[in-house]
Parts: structure tokens; sequence; C-alpha cells
């Protein structure tokens, strides 16, 4: 397959979505599981409540009253044999239902004269029935889901000890540039590193771990030992930096030398256009540009695709939203313009240039403009930052 030059980003994200495939899976504990991809549809392994239980503190009362309290039961200690006709137990939230409950009396409206018990309940009143949430062998999340506190929690109440997880897929950062300083104010020319820094969050957010962070200068040699050695520590390689066609731009005469295939070279789209997405056999490569809002744009656009095929997400299509200014984009190019959503608008973010911090640490995600003049009050769609 030949790769896609100067393509349409709705093009280029296609291609990044095709080429590649869900990660081998793992089995983890259940508590372990936040964030994770589930690799299959997790099924409850019984009903869910497993038992008829009490909705309310109160009493369980059998028959017609008024009725003889007899005893009480605990959560976690069911009572053992039937309630009989005329009798009552006082009973805790949570606690199983005995056997010939007619319904529970709350504690509040309850007439209690020493053991003798009055008052008035319906029918399986405050009786949460046994299988009410589900059955055993249910499917509560299925396969692609992002596992969250709630979803774990349900799984964990319907008997699953471990779950089926996508692996992670594991990052290598391989970071060029002879003018970058990882520490302290800059001096002599030089420029603080932004995206070392950054670039993990990011990552981890989108369900990856960085196994290694390098730094290299800008020559040939340096950047081939650099990705292979990069790609044989992880599933996705990403280089900053050295994408475009300058005198000490080298990543496509290194990728070249990896025997790497480039699926997508630049992309129609600002900023972020010298972007590049390439593969081995094994691994996916990542070319973002060095300026820091053009690096996330690519990552964004080219990155996230790849991902989510590797986690066997769904990949749905972009939400849309009203635009409440007015954006202009480059003919023929789409932009991609930071910013949040206020009051269920998008608002242009400040601090637009493709080398600025400010509106990247302010903002929330990117409004997709694909027309030359884009009027408020006009759809455009919307890609959220992780």
């Amino acid at each position: 397959m030949s790769a896609l030059i100067e393509g349409s980003w709705d093009s280029a994200r296609t291609i990044a979505m095709e080429s590649f495939k869900p990660l081998t899976n793992e089995v983890i504990e259940v508590g372990q599981a936040l964030d994770r991809t589930l690799a299959h549809d997790a099924r409850a392994l019984c009903d869910l409540p497993t038992y008829a239980t009490s909705a309310m503190d109160g009493y369980a009362v059998s028959g017609d009253g008024p009725w003889e309290i007899v005893g009480e039961v605990k959560a976690g200690l069911p009572m053992r044999g039937a309630l009989v006709a005329g009798t009552a137990v006082g009973i805790a939230t949570g606690a199983v239902i005995p056997m010939g409950t007619f319904g529970v009396m709350r504690w509040e409206i309850a007439k209690v004269n020493e053991n003798i018990l009055s008052g008035e309940v319906e029918e399986n009143q405050h009786v949460r029935p046994a299988a009410h949430e589900c059955n055993c062998d249910d499917v509560l999340v299925t396969a692609g889901s992002t596992l969250n506190p709630g979803t774990i929690g349900l799984l964990s109440a319907a008997g699953l000890d471990r779950v089926n997880v996508v692996r992670k897929p594991r990052v290598a950062l391989v970071l060029l540039g002879d003018e970058l300083q990882l520490s302290g104010v800059p001096t002599n020319g030089l420029i603080r590193d932004a995206l070392g820094p950054q670039l993990p969050g990011w990552l981890e957010k989108m369900g990856c771990e960085v196994v290694s962070t390098r730094y290299i200068s800008d020559e040939l040699t340096n950047v081939v030992e650099a990705l292979t050695g990069a790609c044989e520590l992880a599933d996705i390689v990403i280089t900053t930096g050295g994408t475009a066609q300058g005198p000490r731009d080298f990543l496509h005469d290194a990728l070249a030398q990896i025997d790497a295939h480039i699926l997508v070279d630049t992309v129609a789209v600002r900023p972020g256009h010298p972007m590049l997405l390439a593969r081995t056999s094994k691994n996916a490569i990542f070319g973002l540009p060095g300026n820091p809002q053009s690096a996330i744009v690519a990552l964004m656009s080219l990155g996230a695709p790849v991902i989510a095929s590797m986690l066997g997400h769904v990949v749905r299509e972009l939400p849309t939203v009203i635009t409440r200014n007015e954006i202009t984009a480059p003919s023929d190019f789409t932009r991609l313009v930071i910013g949040n959503i206020i009051d269920g608008q998008f608002e242009v973010g400040q601090y637009l240039g493709s080398a600025m911090l400010r509106g990247l640490a302010y903002s929330t995600g990117f409004g997709v403009v694909t027309k030359e003049l884009t009027a408020a009050g006009e759809q455009i769609r919307w890609l959220s930052l992780p």
C-alpha cells in the first residue's frame, strides 16, 4: 500500500483506524482494572441480588398483624427456617428476606409495645427481589468498554474476581532536537522541552504505558539506532521533530533504514501539517512535529485512532457542536482549533499558535473546522482531549 501524502485529515484518520489490530489479552484482578479495556464480554456469575434482601431497616412480617417479634436478621446472617404467620423479625438493610415474609415495615413507622408489632405493610413492600438487576450469565459490560469505578463495582457484586483485558500498548518516546534544555530556565538559545514531560500524561490517559524516554541529537545514525532500540521495547514508537524535509530532518531516511512502511506522510491540517504514521511488522510509529500544539494535534489525529484500534475500542463518529465564534480555515485544509465547550457551545481558546502552550493548557479539545469560513451558530465537529 502506498503512503497517503498530503491527504485529508479524515482520510488519514481512517488509515490510522484500519491499519492496526487489537493487542493480546491478559487476566487481572477486577479491583486493579480501572481504565482498562475489556477483551471479552463480562457476564454475571450469579443473580444480582443473589438473594431477596431488605431495602430498609425495619421488620419482616408474615401473615396478618399484629405480629410477635421473635428475633432479628442481620446483614450476612440469614435466618434459619421460615417466618411463621403472625410473627416478625427485625431486619437490617441488605439482610436476606426470610422465607414466608409478606413484606417489610420501616422501623420509623413501626409501633412496638414490648414484643408486639403493629402497623401497615403491603405485600413485598421494601423487598428487593433476587435477580432484580440481572440474571446469572447476563452480559454486564461489553468487550471494548473501558472499565470505570461503577463497572468495577458491578462486576465485583456479580461474582467476578478477575477480568480479561486488552494489554496496554507499550510506548517508547524518542525526542529529537539539539535545541532542547531539560531543566532550569533556558539559556544560550535553547528551549525548555515541553513534550517530554507532557506526552506520558496524555498517553496514560489514552490507555498506554510509557516504557522508555530517550533524547537524541539530530543525526541520522542516532535516529536509526534509537528507532531500532525503541521498536524492540514497545508496540508504539513516538518521535518528536524531524518530520519535515529540512536539512536536519532525518526521520524519513531513518524509517527507510529500519524497513518501516510509511502509511501517512503529512496531512492537510493546521496545525500539525508535517505529521507522519508508519509501521514495521510489529510496531506503529508516530512522527509528531516539534511544536507543542502541533504535536498534540498529531497525537490526537493519528495516534488516538491507532491506540483505540490496539485496545479494541469501538471508534465512533465525532460529535457535533455549535460554535459561538466565527472561525476560518485555510483553503483545502482542516483546521483544529483549541477551545472549550461553554454552555453547550464551542468557544475558541486563546494562544492559538502552534508553538504556544497556554491554549493547550486551558482547553479541553479541538473544534474541527473544514470550511474556509464557519459562521457563529454553525455546527462543527468536536475532538475531545483525553
